[in-house]
């Protein structure tokens, strides 16, 4: 009987085994790269929280097709570099698809990588032209792209009344690129009288002011981050000097009025595409309360909600039974109207995101981002 016994106890755990490994492989590994240090530190905050929100959330309810997602982050820092480093770890854990990440030469230098890994990625705030222009087959992105925003940009110019411009940049690939949509539009229709490039990460654009006031120009427009978009209000502040000033979608960041203090914001505005409590689809509207019941508070910017519509994207193809990298990416270029975060969201063959994004905000008297009606 002990003989018994102890066979039928080793069976039972020889019995056990492929239970466990199909447990252990029930599972799909999503990257996450974001900034979690650095100067755009905020931004990589709400990227992860928004993401591991989406995904407890699909967990919770048992998963997709019986698998539950595994999120594993990486912090890119928001440094080409370090963003090399974190795409290596991520392909070498196994990830399948990756969220990220904030900015368009971080991005850049993990394109290869994930390609070369046979990795799906979808960037989130990485708007420059030449990321999809590659025709990588697995890379997408949720964000639009720079001329799309130029196009955008340079009516809300005209709209603004503007003829003498100054364009200023940070020579980054994002807001270079930008730019130089913006100017080229504008040739003809408007007299650009300054355009040039300051450094960013510096603290005193005094000199730097003091040029573009020389030129006379009668409105700014600010393609960089908005740290130095902050920065520059508060210096022009500072000199007396008043003119009206636009930023692109980058300088969609409430770190924007703190830098700039709200007496120096006020009557800023952005191009930018719209924050979800802007909009009023349900999928927003459970979104905000879901994000508020966890961390008490809304998003900071729309870049990291941009990175939830990248998990909604994932999250659609796995539910069509998409699990290889090369058969989602298949089944994204088909994506039409999916709900998303933001709104409606498809792809086109390029990867890049269908549909009119942007609208303009002003920051009020007590630095709040007010949506401008449609023109």
């Amino acid at each position: 009987m002990k003989r018994i016994s102890l066979l039928l106890a080793c069976l039972a755990m020889v019995l056990a085994l492929p239970v466990q490994g199909a447990s252990a492989a029930a599972s799909f590994k999503i990257g996450l790269m974001c900034p979690k240090t650095g100067k755009w530190a905020s931004e990589g905050l709400d990227m992860q929280q928004i993401v591991t929100l989406l995904v407890d959330k699909t967990n919770k309810a048992g998963g997709i097709n019986g698998m539950q997602i595994e999120l594993i982050v990486e912090d890119d820092a928001g440094d080409p570099r370090s963003a090399a480093l974190a795409a290596q770890k991520l392909a070498s854990a196994g990830v399948k698809a990756v969220i990220g990440t904030y900015g368009s030469a971080v991005t850049e230098a993990t394109q290869n990588i994930y390609d070369e890994s046979n990795i799906l990625q979808i960037g989130t705030g990485s708007t420059s032209i030449r990321l999809t222009e590659k025709k990588l087959p697995l890379f997408f992105r949720t964000c639009p792209r720079d001329d799309d925003q130029g196009k955008f940009a340079a009516g809300a110019i005209q709209r603004a009344g503007a003829k003498r411009l100054a364009i200023v940049h940070d020579n980054s690939s994002y807001a270079k690129g930008l730019a130089s949509e913006t100017k080229q539009i504008l040739n003809g229709k408007v007299e650009i009288v300054f355009f040039d490039a300051l450094t960013p990460g510096e603290r005193d654009y005094t000199a730097t002011l003091t040029k573009i006031k020389a030129a006379s120009p009668d409105f700014i427009f600010f393609t960089g981050y908005y740290p130095e978009a902050g920065m520059l209000l508060r210096q022009m502040k500072e000199m007396g000097w008043s003119v009206p000033m636009m930023g692109g979608d980058a300088s969609n960041h409430a770190d924007l009025v703190k830098i700039a203090g709200p007496d120096a914001a006020k009557g800023f505005s952005f191009v930018s595409p719209p924050l979800p409590q802007d909009m009023d689809t349900p999928e927003a509207k459970a979104f905000l309360e879901d994000f508020k019941a966890a961390y008490n508070a809304v998003p900071v910017s729309v870049w990291a909600v941009l990175a939830g519509d990248a998990y909604k994207a994932i999250e659609a193809a796995i539910k069509a039974g998409k699990t290889d990298p090369e058969a989602m990416g298949a089944f994204l270029k088909t994506l039409r109207d999916e709900p998303a975060l933001s709104g409606k969201m498809g792809f086109n063959d390029k990867g890049d995101r269908i549909g009119d994004f942007y609208r303009v905000y002003t920051v009020d008297e007590q630095g709040h981002f007010i949506l401008q009606p449609k023109n």
